[in-house]
């Protein structure tokens, strides 16, 4: 009897999780060779970084399409379904066709498993980044866009030789495994590119930019570093998003709008212009194909607003170089007062400096935690060490995420009109809160 389509997921998320990296490429790479090396079936531009990597990789995906290119997008975590990792033309797997593409595998995973190479069967994201490769070799598509998990260097999308590989900026995160300094991390991201490949850069710290320059040097990959070969010109808020200027293999292009808030946002569109002409050969993309590319941009929970009256905002941010960058594109294109933040973490992450990130500009926090998460920081625990950074009459604590949301649209109205909601500190939050509002009531004046 065939599973359904909640059996495969859960059988899938029962693996080994993605946050418990099984270090090395052994098991992927063995599954992968038993099903005819899809990685190597198309042209790969692959994005690392600390933030900004899923948006990027968006920009990119709707560039390529712009130009009539078929297009595959891999990228993590995913906000509510599974198959939202595997994108092909700009939509999720349909469920039916990933459920087929699992069980023609399955086999082959079996067949790794047994091995128990490195100890261990194949993780979930190693599953997960073998099932992407496949679904884009059997698509076909002509390029796929894939976003790395974690490091670079023994991440499971770095067994193919990537054409472009994009670096969106490096900072702290992921410490315990990547490393406690920036040159560290950046030597373990820096391990995406390869010999020949062209290594588009954003910029970077003086630690992280002499890394990566290094190794693009070693390996003779061609450089294009943001505020030298490209970069954004200028910015101005918009309705809606903002109005950009970057500067292309063309020169100069502007009166660009980006329906996107921020000027992390507008680095990120300047950074994927510039990745999506390097996948060219270096030929500058027609003027048109960057106006509709950018101006079709959806990024879902990048400052997303799910709800008005009070404008309720989600973002997937969730450590202090993330948050400082949502921080400052909030103040610009809304300007709350009183903002109140809902906020959840896991326990992993940096929670004392997101709190002091947060202590700048949030009025109220509520504390509460991540629905189904045995990952995440208890709501008391993260009231606790938020007392500690903002003061006991800025915190309240809901110990589930829909009483933290009703008690925040409380304070809001209470508040008045000025005021408005960020649900922030997790991309699994960001989910959670993102399906809940979606299917409430209070969602209908919700924008598309």
């Amino acid at each position: 009897m065939s599973r359904t389509h909640a059996e495969i997921v859960n059988a899938l998320q029962s693996r080994w999780p993605e946050h418990q990296v099984g270090r090395g490429q052994e098991r992927v790479r063995a599954l992968c060779d038993l099903l005819g090396s899809p990685q190597d079936a198309c042209p790969v531009i692959l994005i690392t970084g600390t933030n900004g990597k899923g948006s990027t990789a968006i920009m990119i995906d709707t560039l390529l399409r712009s130009l009539g290119l078929r297009v595959g997008r891999y990228s993590s975590p995913h906000l509510v379904n599974l198959t939202e990792r595997i994108c092909i033309d700009g939509e999720p797997i349909a469920d039916d066709v990933f459920d087929e593409l699992v069980e023609q595998i399955q086999p082959m995973i079996d067949i790794v498993d047994a091995q128990q190479l490195d100890g261990i069967s194949l993780t979930f994201f190693e599953v997960m980044t073998a099932l992407a490769y496949a679904a884009f070799a059997d698509a076909p598509v002509d390029v796929a866009v894939v976003e790395v998990g974690m490091g670079g260097t023994w991440d499971a999308t770095n067994i193919t030789d990537a054409e472009v590989a994009v670096v969106t900026p490096i900072d702290y995160d992921h410490t315990a495994i990547l490393g406690s300094t920036l040159t560290e991390i950046a030597i373990e991201k820096s391990g995406i590119i390869k010999a020949g490949a062209k290594a588009v850069l954003a910029a970077q710290t003086p630690e992280a930019g002499a890394v990566l320059l290094a190794r693009s040097s070693e390996v003779g990959a061609e450089v294009r570093r943001e505020g030298i070969e490209f970069g954004l010109i200028e910015r101005a808020p918009a309705v809606g998003g903002q109005v950009i200027r970057v500067e292309t293999a063309d020169g100069p292009l502007g009166d660009l709008l980006l329906p996107l808030f921020g000027a992390h946002m507008a680095h990120n569109a300047a950074l994927a212009v510039a990745a999506t002409e390097a996948f060219l050969g270096g030929r500058p993309l027609p003027a048109e194909v960057i106006e509709e590319g950018l101006a079709a941009v959806r990024a879902p929970a990048r400052l997303e607003i799910v709800r008005r009256s009070p404008t309720v905002l989600l973002d997937t941010c969730h450590n202090p170089h993330g948050v400082r960058a949502t921080l400052a594109a909030l103040t610009e294109s809304f300007a709350f007062s009183p903002l109140i933040v809902v906020l959840a973490m896991m326990a992993d992450k940096d929670v004392p400096g997101v709190l002091q990130e947060l202590a700048e500009e949030a009025t109220v926090v509520v504390c509460t935690t991540i629905p189904g998460s045995s990952r995440a920081l208890g709501a008391v625990e993260l009231a606790e060490t938020a007392i500690g950074v903002l003061g006991d009459d800025r915190v309240r604590v809901a110990e589930e995420l829909p009483e933290a949301i009703e008690m925040a649209v409380q304070l809001a109205d209470e508040a008045g009109p000025g005021a408005g909601i960020l649900i922030a500190g997790s991309v699994y939050l960001a989910g959670a809160a993102r399906t809940l509002l979606a299917n409430s009531s209070t969602a209908s004046e919700a924008d598309d």
